[in-house]
């Protein structure tokens, strides 16, 4: 998916310039974009002044954002204001967010200031292996690169890949690119049947030229045969549907690079846009709130929203200081809790939001685990019980520039995570 993935591997660049443009790719939905491309063409003309301005822009724009917050820093160390540089830094910090200042020449006045060791210390504290899970599935299978994860009703794991559009049964491969292209979001149908979403994306192994092709496709368990294939009509040139929610007949979708959320009709075979392309960022992960009313959907770039499955109105959750929805992949709801998996900060983690009464506020967010040491860009997950099973290495951001994989990747791991745990 290029907007989501290409930023969560530009995120990691030390790079300040890539930093700077990280997010450049992705369509604008709130004013961001122009904001940036002022703040980007400061630093190229050494207009610091014009930056600091810029990058409080963005924030008006993006309140929080983590990537505006490391701007103003930059901004404000490259005007020489390396006091509030130290303070916007542990901003980030009290997030749990690290973009490696202390790594990065531009920061090197600030290693003089008498706050300076507090704040690596902080910072060597995020990267503790945090939060305890227990090994759920492990594969060999080398560069498989998964994303979907299902669980049917005999406890059975259904995995896809990006790299090799496979569907596995825990490591037995049932479907292999009948018509279909990488495999992404996955769930159960409640007659029994596996709907994913699938799309053509560079990262395929020996794609065609599909640009653009994406769709719904279900799945027969138990012969392995793929029964329907609902492409999405081709409204752009690059679309992916990216993950999914099933209510009844119909299947809510999200686009990641357009920007859309789609209802699909099972009966009708018809999509409707619930949300139009370019209203949000980049929407990945959705859950139906507990009245069915609504969608929580995770725009990796713009943090949480509620869709009104009636009319479509879209409305921003408002977060505390101290959190940040920001970069979630994987979204899903245990009770009044929102869980997410984000892979768009760092380090990784999977995080849990208690909503508020209404569903618009978060009341509380708290790390359930971090950092630990099978992560490799955890990604999407399903809810079971009082559990939430993920995928934690997708390998993901192991890509090159020309979507070659390195070899001795580990295969995937599935962890299982208690969600009683505060």
């Amino acid at each position: 998916m290029m907007c989501f993935k290409v930023m969560k591997r530009l995120i990691r660049c030390s790079n300040t310039l890539v930093l700077l443009l990280a997010a450049c790719h992705c369509v604008a939905a709130d004013g961001y974009a122009d904001v940036r491309a002022e703040l980007v063409a400061a630093y190229q003309a050494q207009d610091y002044d014009a930056m600091i301005l810029a990058a409080e822009k963005s924030l008006l724009a993006r309140p929080e954002y983590p990537s505006a917050l490391f701007n103003l820093a930059l901004a404000f160390t490259l005007n020489g204001d390396n006091e509030s540089s130290l303070r916007t830094l542990n901003r980030l910090l009290a997030k749990g967010v690290d973009y490696g200042a202390d790594e990065m020449d531009e920061f090197a006045a600030l290693r003089e200031l008498t706050g300076w060791e507090d704040y690596l210390r902080g910072v060597e504290a995020l990267y503790r292996p945090y939060g305890e899970v227990e090994l759920a599935l492990q594969s060999d299978r080398d560069r498989f690169v998964p994303e979907g994860i299902a669980i049917s009703a005999d406890g059975s794991f259904y995995l896809g890949s990006i790299r090799r559009g496979l569907l596995l049964r825990d490591d037995e491969v049932i479907s292999d690119r009948q018509g279909h292209w990488s495999v992404f979001g996955m769930r159960f149908h409640d007659d029994g049947s596996l709907w994913f979403a699938s799309a053509a994306v560079p990262q395929l192994e020996g794609v065609a030229e599909d640009n653009g092709k994406t769709g719904l496709f279900r799945l027969d368990v138990g012969s392995g045969a793929v029964t329907r294939a609902a492409i999405l009509p081709q409204f752009e040139f690059e679309q992916v549907l990216g993950d999914l929610v099933i209510a009844g007949e119909k299947i809510y979708t999200t686009d990641s690079l357009t920007g859309a959320v789609y209802r699909y009709d099972i009966g009708e075979d018809a999509y409707t846009a619930i949300v139009e392309r370019g209203e949000l960022g980049s929407p990945q992960g959705l859950v139906l709130d507990a009245t069915g009313d609504h969608l929580y959907v995770a725009d990796y770039i713009g943090g949480l929203y509620r869709i009104s499955l009636s009319d479509g109105a879209t409305q921003k959750l408002r977060v505390p200081s101290g959190t940040t929805d920001y970069g979630i992949d994987g979204l899903y709801r245990h009770g009044n809790k929102l869980v997410a998996i984000q892979n768009g900060i760092r380090p990784h983690r999977v995080t849990a939001f208690e909503l508020d009464d209404d569903g618009l506020s978060i009341r509380r967010g708290w790390t359930l685990v971090a950092n630990l040491p099978e992560f490799d860009e955890p990604t999407l997950g399903v809810v079971r019980g009082d559990d939430l099973y993920f995928v934690a290495n997708s390998h993901w951001n192991r890509f090159d520039r020309d979507n070659r994989l390195p070899e001795g990747l580990t295969g995937p791991i599935i962890l299982k995570l208690s969600l009683l745990a505060e």
